[in-house]
């Protein structure tokens, strides 16, 4: 493999990364230097045990995943991406996972908010993701790469006859596309395509590959029949979970710390709407995720009600499982009773006439309500998290059947130290005649 020249001054430029970050990138560039003077001794198929052996080439992973998929179902894709690169790094190359730029998603919907070419950064904490798995922006991949090329791109697919006698079995082969590719090439020969709006990105060769499996089936196609610098796997949600709710799953989900401005507002808005603080509320919070340890039972929560009530595509999908708002507004008012609690924070997606209903029927809801200027800041996705933080928080929460959104507070709970009594519940729909209750996973630690 090509050795690239190592830029340490531009990273250094245009990283916003923590201390962390950096030293992490002195540590590759170090170890590239030592492959650089191995090469002129070793060569592929020589065995040493002299330690400047263990220097591995830089390689990048991308992916990207179906357009319409939301926030939630994008942030279970990472953990899937996550866990592909902790088995690629063991096995061979030093992979490091780039992050796809936030933007378009179909519930963004805000308008006159710009809202592209948004990085991780931006919701997340990067120090807390690295502590995991190493990972970059995707403008840092640019730098680093040396311009916006990918070497290859895998568009993901399932197998067009399904599974073979009825019979599931993890496997992987180059296929032709059965979609149209979402790609086309340029008068120079380079693939045109979405890559997260970034335009002037270009992919010097793009095929397809059929996939049935978790998600470290990858790993021997990128290791051995793949030697090319930086690969995109796109349509990336087709592979499975690799350690679905296993400590690997975990390490992965608790790392996705959000970012500290975001739970901040939050916190601040606990504080002055629903008197809720975390010292009396039992729910302290380290930094430092990979030192947090809640036990199971012991958060108690605000002194309210957290409410996710999905609406919009839900409802136009007419699920038997979604409640009307007056088959909602009868079950939260009955959980606030229970409960003792006096006040409930809402999140949802409902439309204005929706709204104005809900807001008829419960008139003494809250519900976080941020101005133009504070949009512009956090954009659709920040309102989100901070939405979720709130509700994570409550005394006892309630979502909506199969909702990426809901399940994602379920886990935050869970982290907190929430009993699972407070938390595994959700809305049954107005004739559903069996209203199971959602599955409550474990935290490992």
């Amino acid at each position: 493999m090509a050795h690239r020249a190592v830029h340490i001054p531009v990273i250094f430029i245009v990283s916003t990364y923590s201390f962390t970050a950096f030293c992490l990138y002195i540590l590759v560039s170090f170890a590239r230097f030592e492959t650089v003077k191995a090469d002129n001794v070793f060569s592929a198929s020589h065995t040493t045990t002299v330690p400047v052996a263990a220097a591995r080439d830089l390689r990048y992973l991308l992916y990207d995943v179906n357009p319409p998929e939301g926030f939630n179902l994008r942030r279970d894709v990472y953990i899937r991406m996550a866990s592909l690169v902790k088995t690629l790094r063991k096995e061979g190359d030093d992979w490091v996972l780039v992050l796809p730029p936030w933007g378009r998603l179909y519930h963004w919907q805000s308008p006159k908010i710009h809202q592209i070419h948004i990085p991780w950064g931006e919701f997340f904490s990067l120090t807390s993701l690295q502590a995991n798995v190493p990972v970059i922006e995707y403008e840092e991949f640019i730098a680093e790469n040396g311009g916006p090329f990918i070497d290859q791109v895998l568009v993901l697919q399932n197998y067009a006859e399904g599974w073979t006698d009825g019979k599931w079995e993890e496997k992987v082969d180059e296929r032709s596309c059965i979609e149209k590719l979402m790609y086309s090439k340029d008068k120079q020969g380079y693939y045109r395509g979405w890559f997260w709006g970034y335009e002037e990105t270009r992919a010097r060769n793009v095929r397809c590959i059929s996939a049935q499996g978790h998600a470290s089936i990858m790993a021997p196609v990128l290791q051995k029949n793949i030697t090319v610098t930086s690969v995109m796997l796109d349509r990336a949600e087709t592979l499975l979970h690799d350690h679905y709710a296993g400590k690997d799953y975990w390490d992965t989900r608790r790392s996705m710390v959000f970012a500290k401005h975001l739970r901040l507002i939050g916190d601040d808005f606990r504080a002055k709407y629903l008197n809720s603080t975390d010292d009396r509320d039992h729910t302290i919070y380290s930094e430092d995720w990979t030192r947090m340890k809640a036990k199971l039972g012991s958060a108690k929560g605000g002194p309210y009600l957290g409410v996710h009530l999905r609406r919009k595509d839900f409802i136009w999908g007419h699920r038997e499982d979604v409640p009307s708002l007056k088959g909602a507004v009868k079950k939260i008012r009955s959980l606030m009773k229970k409960h003792k609690l006096d006040k409930v924070f809402i999140a949802t997606d409902a439309d204005e006439e929706e709204l104005k209903e809900l807001k008829k029927l419960l008139p003494d809801m809250v519900r976080f309500e941020p101005s133009t200027e504070d949009l512009e800041l956090f954009k659709d996705g920040g309102v989100a998290i901070i939405d979720q933080w709130i509700c994570a928080h409550a005394r006892v929460f309630i979502g909506t059947s199969v909702s990426t959104f809901s399940f994602r507070i379920h886990e935050e709970r869970e982290i907190l130290g929430f009993d699972p009594k407070t938390t595994y519940s959700r809305f049954c729909g107005d004739t559903e005649k069996e209203c199971e209750q959602p599955t409550h996973w474990k935290i490992v630690y």
